[in-house]
């Protein structure tokens, strides 16, 4: 069995993939559904479907579409076979179809519990990455998790001891972010030199692992104007500033500190590659306007790739047969280059199409 902190090596041309429904009562099993039923994705991976076939089965009738699964029982019975997704079917829902449109216990504990099993396929060797349709964080709370997020909750599971990040991808334009998912009025007190240092390299290694030879990377002040000469705060000043001279002298292509209101004009521009802002709504925020159905998410600083659509679970339109899953695709095709897959094939002709949708944020 590899380390947690490790990765598996590839055994085969195709990398493996442990992929999840998300929240049951959500849009994501319709989701997967659509992805899966692409036979590009199926030629382009193993794929491990993580699921209980209640939700799955739910997913399928949303959808309108039926998958060809080979289902096994167990993670020791994990077999794959050319063109078809393998279920590792699990019994999480007790037979009863998930409550749409709504957080609860039910369906959070479900979606948790698939996310502690792909962990585990990774552990053992069986995976090379992990794709999720979209998770609700309240859900994943009431149903056991007890961290800040699911990044978190991964951290722990590979016992990995370094920083950590979101990363939010929008086209070629990646964003990574010094703080995440803490209250606003904390943030100022965990921008640290080291934090800003850590957001920078953990970027820009990701960017190297997916065929950026020499990450260009602005960093973004904290407070408005970049602190204007420090007569709106001196954090700019005294921590960010010092940081990125540290950090070109250690030869990355780090600039800034640039004004947060306007550095993604330039970025958007394909100025740089990466923009690494202070605090989570800094950059989601430029990021979902510029295209938020095409938006991936990818969890830095874990020995796998584990990508989801920045798209939340969409509960609003859950069961309604219309969520688009164009960022999920994004996603899917980002784990297979990251996971050392051969290059993801255009997609000129799919064996499905879906209808673009409006889903409500859960980033």
């Amino acid at each position: 069995m590899p380390t947690p902190s490790t990765p598996p090596s590839v055994t085969s041309a195709k990398p493996r993939l442990a992929v999840l429904l998300g929240d049951p009562s959500g849009v994501g099993p319709e989701m997967a559904v659509k992805l899966l039923a692409r036979r590009r994705n199926l030629d382009a991976a193993r794929v491990l479907l993580i699921a209980d076939p209640v939700v799955l089965a739910a997913g399928e009738r949303v959808a309108g579409l039926k998958l060809d699964a080979l289902r096994v029982d167990s993670l020791d019975a994990v077999r794959f076979e050319d063109g078809r997704p393998t279920l590792l079917a699990h019994d999480w829902m007790g037979g009863q179809e998930a409550a749409l449109g709504e957080s609860n216990e039910q369906s959070g504990r479900a979606s948790f519990e698939a996310l502690e099993l792909a962990t585990l396929a990774v552990r053992r060797g069986q995976a090379e990455g992990i794709l999720f349709a979209p998770l609700n964080k309240h859900s994943l709370r009431l149903g056991g998790l007890v961290h800040e997020d699911e990044l978190r909750y991964m951290q722990e599971r590979f016992a990995v001891t370094g920083f950590v990040c979101e990363f939010n991808l929008t086209g070629a334009l990646w964003t990574s972010r010094v703080t995440s998912h803490i209250p606003l009025k904390d943030v100022a007190s965990h921008i640290t030199a080291d934090g800003v240092r850590d957001a920078v390299k953990i970027i820009a290694a990701a960017l190297r692992r997916a065929g950026v030879a020499q990450p260009r990377i602005a960093v973004t002040g904290l407070n408005p104007h970049a602190g204007d000469g420090g007569s709106i705060g001196m954090e700019e000043i005294e921590i960010i500033a010092p940081a990125i001279a540290q950090l070109r002298a250690e030869g990355y292509d780090a600039r800034g500190p640039f004004s947060p209101d306007t550095v993604f004009i330039g970025a958007r521009r394909g100025d740089v590659d990466a923009v690494v802002s202070m605090y989570h709504d800094q950059g989601q925020i430029a990021m979902k306007l510029m295209g938020f159905e095409q938006g991936v998410t990818l969890h830095g600083g874990l020995p796998v790739p584990v990508a989801t659509s920045a798209s939340g679970s969409a509960f609003d339109i859950a069961g309604r047969g219309i969520a688009t899953i164009e960022g999920l695709q994004q996603a899917f095709d980002l784990c297979v280059r990251m996971a050392g897959g051969a290059p993801v094939p255009a997609r000129a002709a799919e064996a499905t199409t879906t209808t673009a949708t409006t889903a409500t944020a859960a980033g």
